[in-house]
């Protein structure tokens, strides 16, 4: 992996080669409906209404929600930005037929210049694995700034604490999680999101759907 910053790390070395071959079947499979309540269809849902034909995908996983969308162009214009090789490598094959720009690069440091502006950006399962309070990591939407053009739709999902309903299992793969650093949510709430979209942008608008905080925001400050 490429020299970022160290504190970063946890939340996205964790993912090998080797762990995403079981990602699907185990995170969005399993512990999306029997852990966080929120079955991935839901999520699937929220891309197809979102995405677009001049779409960035932020922390891309293996890829799955790009998978099956339906886009409205038959070449669409995607990138994906991840500071994980090994996503980026597992996302680019599953997504070859789009062909896709791939940017190995932390989202929390400033980001290139040569980036280009989008359509819809998407942060899929990436704010809860950042480190810090939830002001410390929506960073992220000061960076992606330049890259927003006035239509732009900025949408994701995260797992989120508070109020946010969750068994005993859930519960007590949260802490283990954020103990070792693959996590970095325990004070992270839908207020807490929801404060730090409405302080960028003029839309905002949070389902959450067990401990799953399903955001989109548009048109910028």
């Amino acid at each position: 992996m490429n020299s970022f910053p160290e504190q970063n790390r946890a939340g996205y070395a964790v993912y090998s080669e080797k762990s995403l071959r079981v990602y699907d079947a185990l995170v969005l499979g399993f512990s999306n409906r029997f852990l966080w309540r929120c079955p991935s269809r839901n999520l699937v849902e929220h891309y197809q209404e979102n995405v677009s034909e001049q779409h960035l995908d932020i922390g891309v996983g293996t890829g799955y929600f790009l998978d099956t969308a339906d886009f409205a162009s038959v070449r669409p214009d995607i990138t994906l930005f991840d500071p994980n090789r090994s996503c980026l490598d597992v996302a680019d094959k599953r997504l070859a037929r789009f062909d896709p720009k791939l940017v190995q690069a932390d989202a929390l440091t400033p980001w290139p210049a040569e980036l280009g502006t989008f359509k819809s950006i998407g942060l899929n399962y990436l704010l809860h694995c950042l480190p810090g309070t939830m002001a410390d990591k929506s960073r992220i939407f000061d960076f992606m700034r330049p890259h927003l053009k006035p239509e732009t739709i900025v949408f994701g999902s995260t797992i989120v604490r508070g109020d946010a309903p969750r068994g005993f299992l859930a519960e007590k793969l949260m802490r283990i999680y954020n103990k070792k650093g693959i996590f970095g949510n325990m004070s992270d709430t839908r207020e807490g999101l929801e404060t730090e979209l409405l302080s960028r942008f003029k839309n905002v608008d949070i389902r959450l759907i067990g401990c799953v905080a399903l955001f989109k925001a548009y048109r910028p400050v």
